[in-house]
Order: structure tokens, then sequence, then C-alpha cells
């Protein structure tokens, strides 16, 4: 069993590895992206799957590394690196220290996005040099958070980095982005869940090696595939906004109430004190 979970949950989570590795070896991103949202109808909390998600992204991203450093654009991962990294590492505490309604909430409505972009063929774009930037600040602190930044930060780096080095260069990327969450988590003495980890390499091989072999049609059929997973995406993450009503609900009245009955000392505090703000939504 997994995570002690019944068997009808662990032959789910399984099948959902399986599909994480094909994504993410498939596309070259985007495993956590549209793993994630589905994991969470499991077990709702974030902390559980992301410290699994990132052991095997490590392993694998890895162990297709090995041989393909020659292929690696590293002048612009460095250059780029200088705008990604600080907010992920933001991003990592506020896991650390979110509510997961909030955690939940947030990565739904990334989703989601994604989901309504891809569906409707719209692509994030920027012409602009501060547009990149700022997509790649987002990016890394979305990616810190919950590890679904990738389509953020893939949106520039498809314009700057050449399609044949693209996937091996994003790899580098996840592996930096990801042993930085992790040394966090061990930092913090957050529960890894290393055993389940392990347990669940072997079925997330299955579809690296099928990620592998799908990749180039994939390539080549994009935007089909995109198009239905981005319909997908939608249903998924309008469906986890709905679980989650009445929490939405009750922490906007919260929040309202707090910002209504505070003085303005008091919302400055608030605004500069985030677990300050956390602390009151939680009473």
């Amino acid at each position: 069993m997994i995570l002690d979970f019944s068997l009808q949950q662990s032959v789910l989570t399984a099948l959902l590895f399986v599909w994480t590795g094909f994504v993410r070896t498939g596309l070259g991103f985007g495993g956590a992206a549209l793993g994630l949202p589905l994991m969470l109808f499991i077990h709702n909390d974030p902390r559980v799957w992301l410290p699994i998600i990132s052991v095997h992204l490590l392993f694998f991203s890895g162990l297709t590394l090995r041989t393909r450093l020659h292929n690696i654009d590293w002048q612009y991962l460095r250059k780029s690196s200088v705008y990604i990294v600080p907010p992920a590492i933001v991003g990592v505490f506020g896991l650390l220290n979110l509510p997961v309604l909030w955690l939940n909430v947030f990565i739904y409505s990334i989703t989601l996005f994604y989901g309504l972009m891809w569906l409707f063929n719209r692509a994030i774009q920027s012409k602009r040099s501060w547009v990149d930037k700022l997509l790649l600040i987002i990016g890394g602190y979305v990616a810190g958070t919950s590890l679904t930044g990738a389509p953020l930060m893939v949106a520039v780096y498809m314009r700057n980095v050449s399609k044949e080095k693209l996937r091996d260069t994003l790899f580098v990327l996840w592996f930096i982005l990801v042993s930085i969450k992790m040394a966090t988590f061990i930092a913090f003495s957050a529960n890894l869940h290393f055993i389940t980890a392990l347990k669940l390499l072997p079925v997330a091989a299955i579809g690296h090696f099928f990620g592998l072999k799908a990749h180039n049609a994939l390539m080549r059929n994009d935007l089909f595939f995109k198009r239905w997973i981005g319909g997908g995406l939608v249903i998924i993450s309008s469906l986890g906004l709905w679980n989650f009503r009445q929490g939405i609900t009750e922490t906007t009245s919260a929040l309202w109430q707090a910002i209504s009955t505070s003085t303005f000392s008091e919302l400055s505090l608030y605004f500069i004190d985030l677990k300050t703000v956390i602390d009151i939504l939680n009473r």
C-alpha cells in the first residue's frame, strides 16, 4: 500500500505517477502541473505529493541529463536563473507556511488558467525583455510554491533557447529548482515520504519510458495534445475549486471582517507580516 491508502487509492496513485512520468519526459515539462491537480482528489494536501514528485524529478532528469550535458544552453540558463531562483526560494517558504486551503485554491487556479490557454490555443507570449523577466519571476514563485510554474517559464525559454536544446535545458532548470525545494524541506524537517517515492519509482519509470518514445510524436502533434489536455484540466480544476467553495467563502468573509475591523496601522502590519494574516484566518 502507498501512504496508508486503500487499495483503490494506491492503484489510482500508481496510474497518476505513470501519467506524470509520461508527460514530464514526453513534453519536457508539465509533470507536476498535469498530475498534481488529480492527486489532490486522492489526498488534498500538496505537501504530501510535492516531495515525492520532487524526488522523481531529480532522479529522472538526472538520468536523462547524464549523457546530454553537451546539449544545454548554459549561457541563457545562467542569465535567466537570476530572475527565477530568488522568487522560487520565497515560494518554498510559502508552501511550508500557507494553509492547505490556500495552496489547493492556488494550484487549481493556476491549472485552470493553463487549461483554458491550451484548450483555446492561446500562448503566453512576450516580445519585450521586461515581460520576459516578469514571467520568469512569477514562474519561479509558482514553481517554488507548487512546481506548476513551468508553462510560464517555458514561454520565455522557447523564444530564447533553440528547439534542439530546449528540453535538456529545462531539465537542468527543474533539477536546480527541485534541489532548492528539497534542501528547504530537509532544513525544516518536513516529511519527504522518501520510501513512498522509491516505491513509486518503477511505475513512474513506465511513464518515463513511453514519454521518451513519444517525445517526437508529441512535438509534431503538440496542438492536438494540448487541446485535449487543456479541456481535461479545465474540468478537473473547476471540480477542485467547487469542492473548496465553502472554505473559499469562509476565508473571504474572515479576511473582509479582519480588514473592516482593523485600524490602518494594524492593516499595515498584516500586509507586512504574512504569518499574522494566516493566524487571523485560521482562528
